[in-house]
């Protein structure tokens, strides 16, 4: 196979809060191997970012960790990234949610849980509007501006109606698709390349 083909630079966008972060396909971390990720904070003392697209090996449901919420429907909890995994972060599209975040494209970040909670027990549709994590990505001071130098990441501009949808590895392939030309090329690359 001709490697060179797959020498593509990351597009050395400044990273912002409300982006999103395609991950390289030669980073082969476990933690962050064909991820997408989005960046709910991003300043000179760090970054913060919550990954879009990983499952746990073992599903993991919201009444599973607060049995006291009911809901008709089952609602997932994804892994949002291995720091503080005990703690939960639920970005959604609520306009006027006291205390949330925004995050830009209409998403915002936790909030009053309260309305959350109310919310959920009304069996209003989730699906697209709601998404619960566990954990969250961490880079200290420079740490991901010197990532992305190194060409770990490719940063793009959010998407609201597919961050609200549950996504799956494949997300990786279609967000890198999505950016066309060179950076298609990444999204054909394969996994274990050794396998080939």
């Amino acid at each position: 196979m001709d490697m060179q083909m797959f020498q593509v630079q990351s597009n050395k966008i400044v990273p912002m809060k409300g982006n999103i972060l395609i991950s390289s396909p030669f980073l082969h971390d476990f933690q962050f191997a064909r991820s997408v990720i989005l960046l709910v904070e991003h300043s000179e003392e760090g970054s913060v970012g919550i990954v879009m697209n990983q499952n746990f090996r073992t599903h993991i449901f919201l009444d599973d960790i607060l049995p006291h919420i009911r809901s008709r429907e089952r609602i997932p909890i994804y892994k949002g990234g291995p720091v503080c995994a005990d703690t939960l972060f639920y970005l959604h599209s609520f306009k006027n949610l006291r205390g949330a975040i925004p995050l830009g494209d209409g998403l915002y970040l936790n909030g009053d849980f309260d309305f959350i909670k109310r919310y959920i027990q009304s069996d209003e549709p989730l699906n697209g509007v709601i998404r619960f994590f566990t954990g969250y990505a961490g880079w200290d001071k420079g740490q991901l501006e010197h990532e992305i130098e190194d060409n770990t990441w490719v940063v793009s501009p959010i998407g609201k109606k597919a961050l609200l949808e549950p996504q799956s590895r494949k997300f990786w392939k279609e967000c890198l698709n999505g950016l066309g030309g060179k950076y298609a090329l990444w999204a054909t690359y394969p996994l274990y390349p050794v396998l080939n």
